[in-house]
């Protein structure tokens, strides 16, 4: 029978044992051996039954169990000193204060993202982006940076996966109960549970509660529209991870944005942690969290106009995108947009056409009828940034539109290349050769360095074995899901060999990241997995979106070869993917293979997982690998180039390359031996990826980057952009839009005379520019110079300032003067440009206006090119350089 109605029952525990409920309740435990090896003590059947996760356990645990623990004496010494020592992590003094008493840096950091992947208990992650927002936590909690992460609740999660018995993908999506969550419901003082509201068009309202996630230091707020007061439509928006329709989606948007912030608002005021200085949006999910601070700015009597309030939230946010697509981004109708917001719905003191064009399409190749979210991250942010060096470089590419007057490379958009947090993903034997704590931010790997090769391969084959058995276990209780009878299934114990060349490819399944290339020449792969002397062995891992068919045919592809009797020993597709199989995965495979489109992947943390574990990566130069990659890590699997290469064609020729790789390089080292029976060669590159690479992959790493690059400036643009200055910036930014189309370069001429000079020549510029009703003050003249290619494009250019001398004229004319730098031969060209200048820009190119001479400059008085539309974003190139050629000898 189904029950009418659904309790849950909390165990009573002793008194003795009342610090297990607080140990449970601070997911640290996900990442600290001890408090886990504490619970595990408690009872380890129940541990294991309940998946490693205290909540369910000690739930589980009967009452005789627990009377008898709180009279063990040994058990209540070491619960004490697990209990003090999360106490002394969590108040004291860590990396971020021991840096605060000497740089300025922000009171606190709201973290925004649409999902976070803590621990496999709390499953609100799809997929990398939500892991990496887990782990950037986690990291920022040992390093004490004062985080707030901002989340939603799902009630389904993202959903489970299985397989059909011909190998297709079916989803589930398990209802989960906040109640028997590692979770708390934030309370207002009279007890009653805090809540916040939207308003939605016809008069409705979105309301939402915040439950409390406490991950070490760091509190995650999760907002939950399963409340009552809700209309069931308002109760379903927090239903599933990236389910729904576009209405769905930007209601989930809206919640999380808009709600955030005042879900931050609210936990600060309860409970006295200092507000934010600076909100970091991880992709353009939580967008909308600008348009609420704006509107904060805008309340009351004396609030700030549009304009300024605008130029006061942009100094205190940070943007990053993961995405290298356009296909990547959400976007909305417009009208759909319109819809949500103005005075019959959410933030009526500010006109739904300025929050429309903060999130227009107004580029070349944009669509009128769309709303960005990302181009509203990045108008609503001073600072931006992708997640490896290649992945800023595209993304400086892929939203140049937004600055057309400027070269892709002078898009204000930098990159910290993501890490990946060491004790969630390390096996204990492998952290345990670390020199440092595994909670100081700054792990290494120090004693991989002197462990002896017999004891480091005997590591390796431990991690091997582990997960040999593991896999067995996760393949066998699929195939009973997929209807096979336990009869049918004694073949499974031979599957793997904990001896043999272990290759691992786990990930979401998008049609880029290619699941199915190692399948391209199945004869060939076959021949790789059941060669006589040098196998290899593959597991895979991976889900497709709900709404993905084509994903879902590319697994069940995978899936009908792996079911073939003569490989199924040999390779294997484990379905529900997830931190909790990842955690074994990462440790037990000696090969990570990554074969994306180059350069469709942004980052690629799951190789560095790997890595971390002593295995080694074997990629596609994509992400971080192309950053960091090196023969002693592992191996680059080639790329065929050109923008005319069929898609066919290229997957088979990078096809045939990973092949040649693993027959002709990989299997040959990992099974030859020296003269003490081992590897000799893959042990060194074990050990050097561990040692070297190692401490490069590290979140800890990454955060600290993210506190000295972004938080730490964006806390000083937030001060600095009081009610004033915020006003003062944008009415001078008013101003200079309104006067740029008069500014423009007339007139320029060198020292230089010919079009071909010696090296170390010293030559001067002199040019005049129109600057309308702007001061000299307003803008910077430069010369930007470099070599130039044989389309006169400017490449490796530099730009230096030019001085003003005299002006204005009776025209309005100004004369500026400074010197070329000619310091490289060959093929050179120079330009000069007209930029806005104010000391509280960010960059020079924040407002986006330019003004380039063009080629008939000097001859015919020239052209002028501006950038100017109403958000501030460029939209004038200049013509070509003016080229002069560089000569090692004497000038002909």
């Amino acid at each position: 029978m189904k029950a009418i109605r659904r309790f849950t029952v909390r165990p009573v525990l002793p008194e003795p044992l009342q610090p297990l409920s607080d140990l449970a309740r601070n997911l640290r435990w996900s990442w600290h051996p001890e408090t886990r090896e504490l619970f595990q003590s408690v009872d380890p059947g129940r541990w294991a039954a309940s998946d490693g996760d205290p909540i369910r356990l000690l739930g589980s645990v009967p009452r005789a169990r627990l009377a008898e623990l709180a009279g063990d004496g040994d058990f209540l010494a070491r619960l004490t000193a697990v209990s003090d020592e999360l106490r002394a992590y969590v108040d004291g003094d860590r990396w971020y204060q021991q840096q605060s008493r000497s740089a300025d840096l922000p009171a606190a950091v709201a973290y925004f993202s649409p999902e976070f992947g803590i621990t496999a208990a709390l499953p609100q992650y799809s997929g990398g982006l939500g892991i990496l927002a887990g782990d950037h936590l986690k990291a920022a909690s040992d390093l004490g940076v004062p985080l707030i992460g901002v989340g939603l609740l799902y009630r389904h999660g993202y959903f489970r996966q299985s397989l059909s018995g011909d190998g297709w993908q079916q989803e589930h999506y398990p209802v989960l109960d906040p109640h028997e969550l590692p979770l708390i419901q934030l309370r207002e003082a009279d007890d009653t549970p805090a809540q916040v509201m939207l308003a939605l068009p016809g008069g409705r309202f979105l309301r939402a509660r915040i439950w409390l996630a406490q991950v070490g230091r760091i509190p995650l707020l999760l907002l939950d529209s399963d409340v009552e007061e809700n209309d069931l439509g308002e109760r379903g928006v927090t239903d599933r991870l990236y389910g729904g329709g576009s209405e769905h989606r930007l209601l989930q948007e809206m919640l999380l944005g808009i709600g955030g912030v005042r879900a931050v608002r609210t936990y600060c005021r309860l409970t006295g942690h200092p507000e934010p200085e600076v909100f970091h949006t991880n992709e353009g999910h939580a967008g909308f969290l600008g348009l609420e601070r704006i509107n904060e700015l805008c309340e009351g009597d004396d609030g700030l106009g549009f304009d300024a309030a605008l130029e006061a939230v942009r100094g205190g946010t940070v943007f990053t995108t993961h995405t290298p697509v356009p296909a990547g981004i959400d976007r909305f109708d417009r009208d759909l947009v319109a819809r949500h917001f103005g005075p019959a719905a959410e933030l009526p003191r500010i006109e739904v056409d300025r929050i429309l064009r903060l999130g227009a399409e107004s580029y070349p190749g944009g669509e009128a009828h769309l709303f960005n979210m990302a181009a509203m991250g990045l108008r609503l942010a001073q600072r931006a940034n992708g997640v490896s060096l290649l992945h800023g470089q595209v993304s400086r590419e892929m939203f140049a539109g937004l600055w057309p007057g400027f070269d892709a490379e002078e898009v204000p958009i930098t990159s910290v290349t993501n890490g990946v947090h060491a004790p969630t993903w390390v096996a204990p034997e492998v952290l345990r050769l670390g020199g440092t704590s595994a909670e100081d931010g700054d792990e290494r790997w120090d004693g991989a360095a002197a462990l002896p090769d017999p004891d480091l391969w005997a590591l390796r084959r431990t991690l091997r074995e582990r997960l040999v058995d593991e896999v067995r276990d996760r393949l066998r209780a699929s195939w009973r899901q997929r209807g096979a009878g336990s009869a049918e299934l004694g073949w499974i114990d031979g599957v793997l060999d904990p001896d043999v060349l272990t290759i691992g490819f786990a990930r979401r399944v998008p049609s880029y990241k290619r699941l199915t290339l190692m399948l391209r020449d199945k004869d060939r792969l076959t021949e790789l997995l059941l060669h006589p002397e040098r196998p290899v062995q593959i597991v895979v891992a991976g889900k497709a979106h709900p709404a993905d068919d084509g994903g879902k045919r590319l697994i069940q592809e995978l899936v009908r070869f792996a079911d073939d009797a003569k490989v199924r020993h040999r390779i294997v597709f484990l379905p529900d993917y997830g931190m909790a199989m990842a955690q074994n995965l990462y440790p037990g495979c000696d090969i990570w293979l990554n074969n994306p489109l180059r350069p469709l992947e942004a980052c690629g943390t799951s190789g560095m997982k790997a890595a971390l574990n002593g295995c080694l990566n074997l990629s596609v130069l994509d992400g971080w690998w192309d950053e960091w990659f090196e023969p002693d890590f592992g191996w680059a699997i080639p790329t065929a180039d050109g923008a005319a290469m069929d898609t066919d064609r290229r997957d088979d020729i990078e096809a045939s390359a990973l092949y040649d790789l693993l027959e002709q390089r990989i299997t040959p080292r990992f099974y030859e031996r020296g003269g003490a029976g081992l590897p000799d060669r893959w042990i060194e590159m074990v050990r050097r990826t561990l040692t070297q690479l190692g401490p490069k992959v590290l979140a800890g790493r990454m955060v600290r980057e993210y506190v000295e690059r972004l938080y730490a400036p964006a806390a000083r643009a937030h001060r600095a952009l009081g009610a004033e200055q915020a006003g003062e910036l944008a009415a001078w930014k008013t101003r200079v839009r309104s006067a740029w189309p008069s500014v423009g370069v007339d007139h320029v001429e060198t020292s230089a005379a010919t079009a071909t000079v010696e090296l170390g020549t010293a030559v001067s510029l002199r040019v005049r520019v129109a600057l309308g009703d702007l001061r000299a003050e307003d803008v910077e003249v430069q010369a930007v110079s470099g070599r130039v290619d044989s389309e006169d494009r400017i490449t490796d250019a530099v730009s230096v300032p030019l001085k003003p001398v005299s002006g204005p004229d009776t025209y309005g004319r100004w004369l500026y003067e400074g010197p070329l730098s000619l310091d490289r031969t060959g093929p050179f060209g120079y330009t000069v440009r007209v930029l806005p200048a104010h000391r509280l820009l960010a960059s020079p190119a924040e407002p986006g206006l330019v003004a380039v001479a063009s080629d008939a400059v000097g001859r015919e008085g020239g052209t002028r090119m501006e950038g100017n539309d109403e958000l501030g974003f460029a939209s004038g190139q200049g013509d070509r350089p003016l080229r002069v050629e560089l000569l090692n000898g004497k000038a002909e």
